[in-house]
């Protein structure tokens, strides 16, 4: 019902379901009437989520329910019919909860371990085609091993590992998409493996994951206590820590800090931030340990990243286009792309955001085109009152709903 509507839309629509005023609705959260009005008109934006976080407690409703829709991804030769849904099944197949219900022959662990490295290269490379047809096979396949193997022999603990790396690389591609709830399934259900495995990087690299999806469900306090209680169960082997070790530790800090910043708490945002970049100095190098594309450049994105989400936005513009993000993975550098692309926008510097997310666009088109934050930068170009046809084509390019002037 909602498809078709902005943030604020969308906040007028559930305000008048809960037969709220304006007035009430403004006073709530610590807004005034005036500021309600020009968000439900589009005449403000409203794109920091510690404020739609706010909104959405007011009105009962979930964040998802005012940020956006989940995304509806293109059926193609690669994807097939089935993408996030058969995921959904994949996640919730109830075999794994059942000993003995899988009838498969036996998984072959150095297999399924190229297979889940090859899934984590088509994440970092924005390859979501590819992954939506593959990832539900494997977390079936690694469910299934999990029941196979022995929990207490090496390979039952192997198995155990894999299957937390499989649903961590779902967490992080589900939250991609919008899909945030569901992404939380996928985070709980890899830390147990995680857990069961008592590999201590494994565990620390999926609190991460929870924490991350956490952030995407607006459980921000949540978020920033599960990262302090997972740092510190991380930090007694800080002493010899290894490029791993540091790796996740400093991500951990980095997910800590977004949390924070989304909640308004500038204090400790910037304590998560000094430990993450402490972590990065002792690492040295922009790295790519467990995944994590850890290291001093990683560090420099979110500082930007926060600074938007604490609302500092001129400091977001002067640090955004001076970060060279050459050396990372695609997926980090669209998302700082992106992201720059955002600042620009609320420095009403709409051509650099456009030219930004064309550059971003030819690199990973798959990520712009499904990251919901590309699609309600489009939608906010495409409504001013002359927008450039450089942006409707990109938006009709994105699928994005309800944003094309020349529609009646």
């Amino acid at each position: 019902m909602t498809d078709d509507m902005s943030a604020g839309e969308r906040v007028a629509f559930y305000r008048q379901r809960r037969g709220l005023t304006q007035t009430v609705l403004a006073g709530l959260v610590g807004r005034t009437d005036d500021w309600l009005r020009k968000v439900e008109h589009d005449a403000l934006p409203l794109d920091r989520l510690s404020i739609l976080r706010r909104l959405a407690y007011a009105l009962d409703v979930s964040l998802g329910d005012l940020i956006g829709e989940p995304v509806l991804m293109d059926w193609t030769e690669e994807t097939g019919r089935r993408t996030v849904s058969a995921l959904r099944v994949a996640l919730m197949d109830h075999r794994q909860f059942l000993v003995g219900s899988y009838t498969t022959e036996l998984v072959r662990l150095d297999s399924l371990a190229r297979d889940i490295a090859e899934q984590w290269g088509d994440y970092q490379a924005s390859r979501y085609a590819r992954l939506t047809r593959r990832l539900p096979l494997l977390i079936t396949d690694v469910q299934a091993a999990c029941q196979q193997y022995d929990a207490t022999s090496d390979e039952g603990v192997r198995a155990h590992e894999l299957c937390a790396s499989v649903h961590q690389v779902a967490t992080a591609f589900l939250t991609k998409v919008g899909e945030a709830d569901l992404a939380a399934t996928a985070a709980t259900r890899g830390l147990a493996a995680a857990n069961s495995s008592g590999n201590a990087l494994m565990i620390g690299s999926l609190y991460r994951s929870v924490a991350h999806a956490l952030v995407s469900i607006g459980e921000y306090e949540q978020s920033a206590a599960l990262t302090r209680a997972a740092a510190d169960h991380l930090e007694p082997g800080l002493g010899t820590a290894s490029p791993e070790y540091l790796s996740v530790y400093g991500m951990l800090h980095l997910v800590g800090a977004v949390a924070s910043a989304r909640d308004d708490d500038r204090g400790d945002t910037m304590a998560f931030l000094t430990e993450a970049d402490e972590a990065a100095t002792r690492l040295g190098i922009d790295a790519n340990h467990l995944w994590t594309a850890f290291g001093p450049t990683n560090v420099a994105i979110h500082r930007m990243t926060t600074a938007m989400e604490l609302g500092d936005v001129q400091v977001a513009v002067d640090l955004g286009p001076r970060i060279d993000t050459g050396a990372l993975p695609t997926e980090r550098r669209v998302r700082h792309a992106i992201e720059t692309a955002r600042a620009y926008v609320r420095w009403n510097r709409i051509d650099d955001a456009l030219t930004m997310l064309l550059r971003a666009e030819q690199e990973a088109p798959e990520q712009v085109r499904y990251h919901r934050l590309s699609r309600n930068l489009v939608r906010e170009m495409i409504r001013l009152p002359r927008p450039s046809s450089r942006a409707i084509e990109l938006a009709c390019r994105m699928g994005v709903h309800g944003t094309d002037p020349r529609k009646p």
